[in-house]
């Protein structure tokens, strides 16, 4: 069984202003250059600018974005080169110089499969082109980057990538990856020259606050069409995947007198937040999850994946699995007046601990 479908997103489109052409990352131009607030490769060799907002604050807006595209190539070049090394090596030992957040903890997982299994997974693939970059205007931090890729070789789904950074001193780092979903609009951003600004958790200007939606969203991925939130959203390849999954799974159990739950809980404090061209927000967020299953009297619980059976790395079952999910999705979050439904944009799911118990 697979966490979730790889299905082709020929479809899927840019309705930004700035649709680029798909282009490998050395040819992309420059924007303009922000007053005194540039930062390269190693932020803290730069001057610090001087800021009346705390790094952990809320957001406020400057007329320019933060970094260039140009600087935004060659950090994503690095960060890429960097990963590129580690699935060469099949080791996340050097992958927090350039990886933090949810990203850190999936890709860890992805690298021990690798290892265990000989066999890289088509997921873990980044594609050099990109289609978009969306540079924040911020006076404070953390700071993030959107940066949307082109479709694999393959035409596995377009990537987005979040670049986070941290403090002012410190180098940007890749922070969470999902996969697109095939035939999606994803929503229009400002030009790169102008940038974007920053979202905030209790925004009440949208269908639901960040906040509000993140934990919306994790109460309907546990409880599907039962959850109380279920008609604020709109139907999504992520949601249809985990259903499809834990039916087939309770199948089994059922007929074995077994039992399985799941709980998910958003992390919505580290939530990175882009505001869009119409007043919504792009939100792209880490939701924990823990899956517990029985198989029954007499029976052995065992790993339902691939990857499942390559983390657990044992030979004896007991009775009792419990397996702990990294899934980060993105939402799109109209503003309130549009009257329109939240929709997931797109999903990653990975396992990250697989446990006997007793």
């Amino acid at each position: 069984m697979t966490d979730m479908t790889d299905k082709p997103s020929k479809t899927t489109r840019l309705t930004s202003p700035q649709k680029r052409k798909t282009t490998p990352l050395t040819r992309v131009a420059a924007a303009v250059v922000g007053v005194g607030m540039i930062f390269g490769l190693s932020a803290c060799d730069t001057p610090v600018p001087q800021t009346d907002q705390k790094v952990s604050g809320s957001q406020s807006s400057t007329s320019v974005p933060n970094i260039t595209e140009a600087q935004e190539k060659k950090i994503e070049t690095r960060i890429l080169e960097s990963l590129s090394a580690a699935d060469k090596a099949k080791s996340a030992e050097n992958l927090s110089d350039t990886v933090e957040g949810p990203e850190l903890a999936i890709r860890t997982s992805q690298l021990k499969v690798v290892k265990s299994t000989g066999k890289a997974d088509s997921k873990m693939e980044i594609p050099r082109s990109i289609r978009q970059t969306v540079l924040p205007v911020a006076t404070g931090w953390p700071r993030s980057v959107y940066t949307i890729t082109t479709t694999t070789q393959d035409q596995q789904s377009e990537r987005l990538l979040v670049l986070n950074q941290a403090s002012a001193r410190s180098n940007y780092k890749l922070w969470g990856l999902v996969r697109l979903f095939s035939g999606i609009s994803l929503p229009k951003f400002p030009i790169p020259t102008i940038g974007t600004k920053i979202g905030t958790l209790n925004d009440s200007n949208l269908a639901a606050s960040p906040e509000k939606a993140l934990t919306m969203y994790a109460d309907v991925l546990q409880n599907g069409s039962k959850s109380k939130s279920a008609s604020q959203f709109k139907d999504d390849q992520f949601r249809d995947t985990l259903t499809d999954l834990t039916e087939s799974v309770e199948k089994g159990v059922q007929a074995n007198k077994g039992s399985q739950s799941q709980t998910f809980t958003a992390d919505v404090n580290n939530a990175k937040i882009m505001r869009t061209a119409d007043g919504g927000d792009l939100v792209v967020a880490q939701i924990d999850s823990v899956w517990q299953r029985s198989a029954g009297e007499g029976r052995e619980s065992q790993p339902a994946s691939d990857a499942e059976k390559a983390l657990y790395g044992k030979k004896t079952y007991t009775s009792k699995m419990k397996v702990t999910y990294v899934n980060v999705v993105a939402l799109y979050i109209p503003s309130a007046s549009s009257k329109a439904k939240i929709q997931a944009v797109g999903a990653e799911r990975q396992p990250t601990k697989v446990e006997a118990v007793k």
